[in-house]
């Protein structure tokens, strides 16, 4: 009997399951092509192996070897893919990845440009800025569309994005370097840390909740950022609710984001009116005003429940239909 034995390229070699380290004590013969990651850990297991080089019958080469064996054969079978079974032979599965485990091949697929393509090579975090602003926007796209397939596609150029400029950085020999690791360690402490409802004892009542925690714990962080500035001589301004919003995003969702953040700190709603500012509308005249008209509608959607960007873009598309259902007519 042969048993193919299929391994994971994104597992550490060796680390395998109790049926198939005993499927190779026991097998009579293991069969493995030549440089197989495993064989390392099969020699220093004490376990006996037979190279199968049989290029262009590499499908029935290992079933032909096992052929005349008087018990149990096992085949190394490459790792990755499906592994190719001879007619009668039985597959196990030695190691199996673990979610997320794909994104391995991501980052190795990023190292090998980053080494061998000359566009990949040449690029910087400045040359990259601009797909930080397209490749989300391509993906809201898809998720408005519907088109679940296109939003996969999409998220993983999004994902991309992180993982060059992880790339890049690591490059940096002056001490401000980080890698992908490093990246997904701060996230996941960040996440940790503000979800004290679910990795500590803190208990919550809802969702509500969860959101004032989440507030009340960055203006610690805040707070502590402040202080360990001060402690090194940094002279800098007073922590603020707005602290952290990017102002280069779009203008509508600009406004959405500095009236969240100011309720959430308890700034009171009527100044996202904007009244009181005669100079203002002296200096600007009606584009003031028109300013102020804005960012009044967003506080009006807010108070509605309703995102402004998204209103705004469903109404482009509602335009952009009736345009060209004018021009078909």
């Amino acid at each position: 009997m042969l048993i193919v034995l299929a391994t994971s390229p994104r597992v550490a070699p060796g680390l395998l399951s109790s049926a198939a380290w005993q499927a190779l004590r026991s097998a009579v013969v293991v069969l493995a092509p030549p440089g197989h990651p495993q064989l390392p850990a099969l020699d220093e297991a004490g376990i006996a192996y037979r190279i199968v080089d049989a290029p262009g019958r590499a499908a029935d080469a290992p079933g032909q070897e096992a052929a005349g064996q008087d018990g149990t054969a096992v085949w190394l079978a490459p790792p990755g893919g499906e592994p190719v079974v001879p007619p009668g032979a039985h597959v196990l599965r030695g190691s199996a990845d673990l979610p997320g485990a794909h994104l391995i091949d991501l980052i190795a697929t990023m190292d090998r440009l980053r080494r061998n393509c000359p566009w990949d090579a040449k690029q910087t975090h400045e040359s990259l800025a601009p797909y930080l602003l397209e490749e989300p926007y391509e993906a809201l796209d898809a998720l408005e569309s519907g088109d679940q397939e296109a939003l996969r596609e999409e998220l993983g150029d999004v994902l991309l994005q992180v993982v060059f400029h992880a790339r890049v950085a690591a490059e940096r020999q002056d001490g401000t370097g980080y890698t992908i690791d490093d990246v997904a360690d701060g996230i996941v402490a960040k996440l940790v840390r503000r979800h004290p409802h679910v990795f500590a004892d803190v208990s919550v009542s809802g969702a509500d909740e969860v959101t004032r925690n989440w507030d009340d714990i960055k203006k610690q962080e805040k707070r502590e950022r402040a202080e360990r500035t001060a402690a090194a001589g940094v002279s800098a301004d007073p922590p603020s609710a707005l602290d952290g919003v990017p102002f280069g995003q779009p203008a509508l969702s600009l406004a959405a984001q500095l009236q969240r953040r100011a309720e959430r700190a308890g700034v009171p709603g009527d100044l996202a009116r904007l009244d009181g500012d005669p100079e203002d509308v002296e200096r600007d005249g009606d584009a003031g005003e028109i300013g102020r008209d804005l960012f009044r509608l967003v506080a009006r959607a807010r108070a509605a429940g309703r995102d402004p960007e998204t209103e705004l873009r469903a109404a482009a598309r509602r335009y952009r239909n009736r345009v060209r259902e004018w021009e078909r007519s």
